[in-house]
């Protein structure tokens, strides 16, 4: 979900293969989603979680939901921090606006535009996280698998040997690493394939069967 303002040509494509194959896709959002366009969808129930189907077999699987999925419990939280706004996030209505693309873009430093290439949306709203507090509680903090994109505090701790920044939705997630039990956690974000520990496994190209 990227093109600004509708399906691009090539959205369409894909999404249209992807649900003509004879798999269902289930996602958790990104930091690069339109989340404009994501959050327009209808909210659905969907295997004791809340949804967005962005066609009949391509679904989002929203923040702080569980889900029962082939006799497995599901934990889902998706966003992350981008870190390439090093140039900062500029406002499309700002006056200055051009003249500040234009310098930007003879430079070096990544930027975004707000509501076109960045959404503040990428990390969670206090209402998610408190909504996926109380899912997590009503499965007595249990679950088979937690899907995230980023990942807990000390996780990423031990990825980046302190190169990476911490934010609000690692805390969180260290929150739910500390208070939760789980068989394993998958996450991504971080643009490599890595077993970090016995329980957590960084994916980004790989495969891994669970059920």
């Amino acid at each position: 979900m990227w093109h600004r303002e509708a399906e691009s040509k090539e959205e369409t494509m894909i999404l249209d293969w992807l649900d003509s194959r004879p798999f269902t896709t289930l996602f958790v959002c990104g930091n690069h989603e339109n989340f404009d366009r994501l959050y327009q969808y209808p909210i659905e129930n969907w295997h004791g979680g809340k949804v967005h189907k962005i066609r009949e077999s391509v679904i989002h699987l929203m923040r702080g939901q569980v889900f029962k999925i082939a006799e497995k419990k599901i934990f889902s939280f998706g966003g992350a921090s981008s870190h390439d706004i090093q140039g900062g996030v500029l406002e499309p209505d700002d006056p200055e606006f051009e003249k500040k693309y234009d310098t930007l873009s003879k430079g070096y430093l990544p930027f975004r535009i707000n509501h076109w290439s960045w959404w503040k949306q990428e990390l969670p709203s206090k209402e998610e996280m408190e909504e996926g507090r109380q899912n997590l509680e009503k499965h007595d903090n249990k679950v088979d698998f937690i899907v995230t994109h980023s990942c807990a505090s000390s996780t990423q701790a031990l990825l980046g040997n302190g190169f990476y920044s911490k934010d609000y939705l690692n805390d969180y997630l260290e929150e739910i690493r500390q208070k939760c039990t789980f068989k394993k956690w998958f996450f991504g974000h971080y643009h490599d394939n890595r077993n970090v520990n016995a329980e957590e496994i960084l994916l980004w190209e790989q495969i891994i069967r669970i059920a």
